[in-house]
């Protein structure tokens, strides 16, 4: 079964790292065209959509695949029943979507007050925003549908087009003039907006004539489960983008352009949040399905200790390297290259919370995921509010980097309480210690060598040693893997 998620992973993983590369083609662009108060703007606003689409969707996405796997238990007219599922779910997300982006295009002058002068002068960049919204959430549950049915190449292919479109319209935009315009960084959201329009437009093709429509029995047991996702999600959501939120708050001064340093630094550790990001694509509704408690059990351990090996190889490569990551970014913004160790490790965390979380969403026991997220956002605000004032973006992700541990560490807990999973804890501790062993050795060695490409080499040797013991550590047939992960149906 593993052999399964593998080969959605890398059906996921490929075509997501193609996406995302993409996208992140805007990064280098835009700090190269915008100051870093400018981006500053970019960095803030993108910080605050996935949190309104984590409160419009509310937890629908992972609810969808769990009542699915239910319907296929019962049996019976699965088909309808999945049909009902689905009309019901984007119905509630949908209207959901337009109450609320109604009220923001109503609202629009006091909620851009509130977010800033920036914002006061431009209140249509409110209103693109409310847009967007209300359009990826008019999509959310369509493409959750896609990877339900296993249409991973549907999906990839709606996402790819999305992506292509918004950088096409933003490089079309530069080269007209238009940043430079009065409106200005405002482009931006006009390119993604037209970007999400076109994409939902499009996916309304894959939903089979089936139109929203909200029955209120299913809904209700529905709600049972996501609510208790909706919380912790919009708590952990909150952890994971409101470091941004607490530097424009809590720096006393240059705030924004703070912010525009964070932002494009964090975009630098793009691989390890496409690895993530696949990894929690195929994982998610591989892990929702119906297998046997034991067969759950012990993939779910396998399946951690891989993901550690994978992201601490990635880390690696990021964080030896990180002078030449540096050059995706302007020059006025590698100043903060130095945070960018923290900013992987807090990303590896996430993933493996992630995966401590499975099992309660497959146990319905989805209210322990407020334990996790709430206990992850109340350390984010503590160390926040103590590390930022003092060392502006450098305490942000340390606050991030503590925050993460938290999850992991109440995660931990909660399993060994409630659902005893054998992880190999010693397998796993033993390969983090080992790489960052390699890190701080090649620290060390960086600050003994002041030639660059004698220091690169010896990045090169370190980290392909750790390759080669993780390959005889876990007797891995890298040929062998690669096949089955690749392997057609």
């Amino acid at each position: 079964m593993l052999e399964k998620l593998a080969k959605q992973t890398a059906v996921y993983g490929i075509s997501t790292i193609v996406v995302r590369f993409l996208s992140y083609l805007l990064t280098p662009y835009y700090t190269r065209i915008f100051g870093q108060e400018t981006y500053g703007i970019v960095t803030d606003i993108y910080a605050l959509i996935p949190l309104a689409l984590t409160l419009l969707t509310m937890g629908m996405e992972s609810s969808y695949f769990r009542f699915s796997a239910k319907a296929d238990q019962a049996g019976g007219d699965v088909i309808a029943a999945k049909r009902r599922l689905f009309a019901t779910t984007w119905g509630v997300t949908s209207l959901a979507a337009a109450l609320f982006c109604g009220a923001i295009i109503f609202f629009r002058m006091p909620v851009a007050r509130a977010m800033g002068e920036a914002y006061a002068a431009h209140p249509a960049y409110v209103v693109l925003v409310a847009l967007i919204v209300l359009f990826d959430v008019w999509a959310c549950i369509p493409f959750s549908r896609l990877r339900e049915q296993g249409r991973s190449l549907t999906f990839v292919g709606f996402k790819a087009l999305n992506v292509v479109l918004n950088v096409a319209l933003a490089f079309a935009f530069g080269i007209a003039g238009l940043f430079a315009s009065g409106f200005g960084v405002g482009w931006v959201f006009v390119a993604n907006l037209i970007a999400s329009a076109v994409t939902w437009l499009l996916i309304l093709s894959t939903v089979d004539r089936t139109v929203p429509h909200i029955d209120r029995a299913l809904l209700a047991a529905v709600f049972v489960y996501s609510l208790p996702l909706l919380v912790g999600g919009l708590a952990g959501t909150a952890n994971e983008f409101i470091d941004r939120q607490l530097i424009k708050y809590l720096v006393p001064a240059g705030a924004m352009a703070q912010l525009g340093v964070y932002g494009a630094i964090t975009k630098i550790a793009v691989v390890m949040m496409l690895f993530y990001q696949m990894y929690r694509l195929a994982a998610e509704p591989f892990f929702l399905s119906n297998f046997r408690k034991s067969d759950f059990v012990e993939m779910n351990a396998a399946a951690l200790k891989y993901y550690v090996m994978a992201s601490m190889l990635i880390f690696l490569g990021i964080a030896l390297f990180r002078d030449f990551f540096a050059l995706i970014v302007g020059r006025d913004f590698r100043e903060g290259i130095h945070i960018l160790p923290v900013v992987l490790g807090a990303n590896i965390l996430a993933g493996v919370w992630l995966n401590l979380s499975f099992w309660y969403k497959r146990e319905e026991r989805t209210s322990l995921a407020i334990v996790v997220t709430g206990a992850g956002l109340a350390a984010m605000l503590v160390s926040g509010w103590w590390f930022i004032p003092v060392w502006g973006y450098f305490g942000a992700a340390w606050a991030r980097l503590v925050s993460e541990s938290v999850m992991v560490a109440v995660s931990w807990w909660l399993n060994r309480r409630f659902f005893p999973t054998p992880y190999p804890w010693g397998r796993i501790g033993e390969f983090v210690v080992l790489a960052l062993g390699v890190f701080f050795m090649a620290e060390f060695l960086s600050r003994c060598v002041d030639n660059a490409f004698a220091g690169y080499a010896f990045n090169i040797v370190l980290f392909a040693a750790y390759a080669f013991y993780l390959v005889r550590r876990e007797r891995i047939d890298v040929g062998a893997l690669l096949r089955a992960a690749l392997r057609k149906k």
